[in-house]
C-alpha cells in the first residue's frame, strides 16, 4: 500500500479535532449510500418491467416472424416452407393470416383485428397459458370458435361460453356493384378470452386459419410465418438462414426486432432516469466537497509537517484524492448492499405492491450485473470529481505556517 493511500485511509477513520467534521464526514457517506441504493433500484425496476412485458409479449410473439415486405399477404410457397422446417434448430412453424374487422355482439361493436392460427400457433407463441377464462380452442366440429383479447371481451360484453355468437364483418378486396354488398359475413363463438398486454388484449381475436382464409377470400395466403427455434440454437444464424431461403421480399424479424420502437423507448426511459439520479448524486458531492474542505482546513498542520519531511505536492494531493475516494467507496458499498437488501425483500417478501387489477401484485423487479458496474464506475468518477479541488487546495498549503 503507498503511502499516500495508508495516511488516506489513517484521516478517515482517525478523531478529528472537531466534532462537526465527523458528522459532515458521516452526512456526506450517507448521501453516497442513499444515492449509490437509489440508482440501482430504479434501475432495478425498469429492468423488472421490461421482463414483465416482454414475458407477455413472448406469449403472443413468436422467436422468429417472416412478413412480405410490401403488400399484407403472401401466397404459400410449398417448397420454401419444406425448406424452412428442414433448417437445424427450426423447432415449428405456424402459419398465421390477419386483417382489420368489425365486431357485432347483442348491439356492442367495434373495430379490431382477426387473426387466423392454424394448430402450430399455440405451441409457437404459448398463448394457451394466457387464457384466463374459458379455454382455447379455435374449431369444434363444423362450428367456429374464437379466442378473444380481454379488452375485445369487455367492448363487446361477450361471454366466453362457446354458445353465443358474434357476427364479423370483412370488406371485400375487390370494388362490388351497387347491387352487392361491400363487405362478407360470418359469425363464430367466443370460447375463451387471453390476457397478454393491453395493446394486444384490445385489438386482437383469434380464430382458425381457414375460417379468416374463407373470410377474406384469401385462400392459400398468409401475413406472416412465425417460428419456434431450439433455445440451444445460435438465433443469429438461423435468422441468416431464414433470410436466404425467404429472400429479399421478406423482412425477417427476431423477437427484439417485433418490438423494437418499445424496447427503444423503455430503455431511453430508463437511462433519462439514470442521468437524473446521477444529477442527485452530483448535488450530494458537494457535501463531500465540504468535508473533506473541513479536513484539509484541519490537517494543515500534518500537511505542513509531511513538506518539511520531503513529501511533494503529488504525494499531498494524492492522500485527500484517496481520501475522497475511500468515502465513495465506503458510500457505494453501503448504498449496493442496502439495493441488495431491499432486492431481495422485494422478491421474497413483496414490500412494495401494486393496486389491484394489474397483472401483478407486487413492483417487478430485476438486477442486473452491468447496471452495478455503471452506478459503480459513476459514483466512483463523481466521488474522483468532488475531491479534485479540496486535494489541489491541500497540496498548495505552505511547508511553513506563520503561527499567528
Amino acid at each position: 500500500m503507498n503511502l499516500s493511500l495508508r495516511i488516506a485511509r489513517r484521516y478517515l477513520f482517525a478523531k478529528k479535532s472537531t466534532n462537526a467534521i465527523n458528522i459532515i464526514s458521516g452526512i456526506s457517506v450517507l448521501g453516497v449510500a442513499v444515492g449509490t441504493a437509489a440508482l440501482v433500484l430504479v434501475l432495478s425496476v425498469f429492468n423488472g418491467f421490461e421482463d414483465l412485458i416482454m414475458g407477455m409479449f413472448n406469449a403472443f410473439n413468436p422467436d422468429v416472424k417472416v412478413t412480405p415486405v410490401s403488400g399484407k399477404a403472401f401466397a404459400v410457397d410449398s417448397a420454401k416452407l419444406y425448406q424452412l422446417r428442414e433448417i437445424p434448430g427450426v423447432d415449428l412453424v405456424s402459419q398465421t393470416l390477419e386483417e382489420v374487422a368489425f365486431f357485432e355482439h347483442e348491439g356492442n361493436q367495434d373495430f379490431g383485428i382477426l387473426k387466423g392460427v392454424d394448430e402450430y400457433f399455440a405451441p409457437v407463441t404459448g398463448i394457451d397459458s394466457m387464457v384466463r377464462e374459458g379455454t382455447y380452442q379455435l374449431r369444434d366440429g363444423q362450428r367456429n370458435l374464437a379466442v378473444l383479447g380481454l379488452g375485445m371481451r369487455n367492448k363487446l360484453s361477450a361471454s366466453a361460453d362457446g354458445f353465443s355468437s358474434i357476427n364479423v364483418y370483412m370488406a371485400k378486396r375487390k370494388s362490388t356493384g351497387f347491387s352487392s354488398k361491400p363487405f362478407r359475413r360470418k359469425f363464430f363463438s367466443p370460447a375463451g378470452t387471453f390476457v397478454v398486454q393491453q395493446d394486444f388484449d384490445s385489438q386482437y381475436v383469434l380464430s382458425n386459419l381457414a375460417f379468416v382464409r374463407e373470410l377474406m377470400n384469401a385462400r392459400g395466403q398468409v401475413s406472416a410465418l412465425e417460428f419456434i427455434l431450439d433455445p440451444r440454437a445460435d438465433i443469429a444464424l438461423m435468422i441468416d438462414q431464414i433470410r436466404e431461403v425467404m429472400g429479399p421480399d421478406f423482412a425477417v424479424k427476431g423477437r427484439y426486432e417485433q418490438d423494437e420502437a418499445f424496447l427503444k423507448l423503455m430503455n431511453l426511459e430508463k437511462w433519462m432516469y439514470y442521468a437524473l439520479f446521477s444529477l442527485a448524486l452530483i448535488l450530494v458531492a458537494f457535501n463531500l466537497i465540504g468535508s473533506l474542505w473541513m479536513i484539509v482546513l484541519d490537517k494543515k498542520k500534518d500537511i505542513a509537517i509531511l513538506k518539511s519531511m520531503g513529501a511533494t505536492e503529488v504525494t499531498v494531493r494524492n492522500i485527500f484524492l484517496n481520501e475522497g475516494l475511500l468515502l465513495c467507496l465506503l458510500g457505494l458499498a453501503i448504498g449496493i448492499s442496502v439495493a441488495l437488501a431491499l432486492y431481495v425483500a422485494q422478491k421474497t417478501v413483496g414490500i412494495i405492491t401494486i393496486p389491484a387489477g394489474f397483472i401483478v401484485d407486487t413492483y417487478p423487479i430485476s438486477m442486473r450485473w452491468p447496471d452495478l458496474v455503471v452506478v459503480s464506475v459513476t459514483v466512483i468518477i463523481i466521488g474522483l470529481l468532488a475531491s479534485l479541488p479540496p486535494a489541489l487546495t491541500a497540496s498548495r498549503v505552505p511547508a511553513i505556517i506563520q503561527e499567528e
